[in-house]
């Protein structure tokens, strides 16, 4: 892997200018600490940034932009024949990519050589046979102008990954020289690397919003598609889910109404458990555990957020729902399934309790001692200023860790699936088997569906409900927190 070898090699390249920065700075002070401006360290950390910074910046770029030109360029190269009625070019290239991907993957495991990834014809029958065998799957025979264009985007990327290559090395080089010719005695190393590493913070405080803004455009995107085809009305109100994965798209019904209820009523039953089972083991272990007692029950409550999800939904699959159907659903009249929506809500809501208790525990910790003194001081009891002075000032805290188990069960999926079933359907028995939007975004994305067709498309709409809703949270979480906090401020 050419990035691999390049990271390494501006890593090492950076060791190595540090040396040389520090080591010229010294040169020109003659040896004498006293006559630099900065400590010997801030020069050869001047030269490594000038190195490795604008190194990363275009190996970061290229990287982005390189995919985006080899398949423009392959697009461009297709005869139209390879583009039938039943496909669309960008379903082409997807195939022209799995096949030069495998002939890579043959390649590098020596199932075939060099040469014979670059020769190879569509009279070798075997080429699907052949590819299958080192683990590329592919859904039919590789046509000749597939092969073609795939040998052409091997040939074109490994291009790409040279010159790439040489660039960025080049850069890097032009940097340190750069860094190297300037540094003397006089120079203000200090404040040019405090500088760029001020300007680095900068750029990754702004990751988690660039991040965010692709996510809702990626999104957008593709669920305008899908209003194109599907009525929003339908969609948004609709109580009726049935996709047709069979071609008839135009008997699809893609009732949200259904996931809706089923995603609240699951989440509501695990927040009615975690949230006051964590909020009263926060205040126990914060207010009236022994150091001793607590330092032993934190970390075990905190052992339930490592355990993996499908472990709870063999939980919940196996033990859970068995019990609820035979000692309360069966004997009661509610139900006969062990899925249901009780199952997932209990199961779920032991997975969220350590979000709850953890972070409210921090935070009624983080409330200022002299708050309980003067409580005290006033003749309150225990119980009294915890109940009116530690959880009030608590409060933000505590809203966002009911925010974060909130927006944690709107996004579970492994649970609700072996403990909840996946029935789209309006119920209030909570005996009985329902599902979630989640659950409904993988079963849409999986299968051989064309990916422009509404079953498909229908994913992105149901992910962008989803944002909103947790959007909606996490606004009513911050009113609620700017209102409460400014009683203690």
């Amino acid at each position: 892997m050419p990035v691999i070898w390049i990271l390494t090699l501006i890593l090492v390249f950076s060791i190595i200018g540090f040396f040389l920065g520090r080591t010229r700075a010294m040169t020109s002070a003659g040896g004498d600490m006293r006559s630099l401006h900065s400590l010997p360290s801030y020069y050869g950390y001047n030269s490594a940034l000038f190195l490795a910074v604008p190194s990363l910046i275009l190996l970061g770029l290229w990287l982005i932009l390189q995919p985006i030109y080899i398949e423009s360029r392959i697009s461009s190269l297709l005869p139209e024949t390879a583009i039938s009625e039943d496909t669309t070019r960008s379903l082409v290239m997807s195939d022209v990519r799995r096949v030069a991907e495998g002939l890579d993957v043959a390649v590098d495991q020596g199932a075939m050589t060099a040469d014979e990834a670059r020769n190879i014809r569509t009279e070798f029958v075997d080429v699907r046979e052949r590819l299958g065998s080192v683990g590329v799957a592919l859904g039919s025979e590789v046509d000749a102008p597939i092969l073609n264009a795939a040998q052409q985007y091997r040939e074109l990327s490994s291009t790409m990954n040279i010159v790439m290559t040489v660039l960025v090395l080049a850069l890097g080089a032009a940097g340190l020289t750069f860094s190297y010719v300037r540094t003397d005695k006089d120079f203000r190393a200090r404040n040019v690397v405090e500088s760029v590493i001020k300007g680095l913070l900068i750029l990754a405080s702004t990751v988690a919003i660039l991040t965010t803004v692709g996510i809702v455009f990626s999104m957008l995107f593709e669920t305008r598609n899908f209003f194109t085809q599907y009525n929003w009305v339908e969609f948004f109100f609709g109580t009726v889910w049935d996709p047709s994965f069979s071609g008839r798209g135009g008997l699809s019904e893609f009732g949200l109404i259904p996931l809706l209820w089923g995603t609240l009523y699951i989440s509501f039953i695990a927040l009615s458990v975690a949230v006051p089972i964590g909020l009263f083991a926060a205040i126990y272990m914060s207010e009236y555990a022994s150091p001793r007692m607590r330092s032993f029950a934190k970390p075990v409550i905190e052992v339930l957020a490592g355990i993996p999800t499908i472990v709870y939904g063999l939980f919940a699959l196996i033990t859970v729902g068995p019990f609820l159907r035979d000692f309360i659903a069966e004997p009661m009249g509610l139900g006969s399934s062990s899925s249901s929506v009780m199952t997932a809500g209990l199961v779920m809501g032991i997975m969220l309790i350590p979000f709850v208790s953890s972070l409210s525990d921090d935070i009624i910790n983080a409330v200022p001692q002299a708050m309980r003194d003067g409580s005290f001081g006033l003749g309150a009891t225990h119980s009294e200023t915890i109940r009116q002075v530690v959880i009030p000032a608590a409060l933000p805290g505590i809203v966002g860790a009911i925010l974060l188990a909130t927006s944690r069960a709107i996004g579970e999926t492994m649970i609700v699936v072996l403990g909840a079933g996946a029935a789209a359907k309006l119920d209030l028995n909570p005996f009985e088997a329902m599902t979630t939007v989640t659950v409904k975004i993988v079963s849409q994305l999986t299968g051989d569906t064309d990916f422009s067709s509404p079953e498909t498309l229908v994913a992105f709409a149901l992910g962008l409900t989803l944002f909103v809703m947790t959007l909606g949270l996490n606004v009513l979480a911050l009113y609620i927190v700017r209102k409460y906090r400014e009683q203690y401020e």
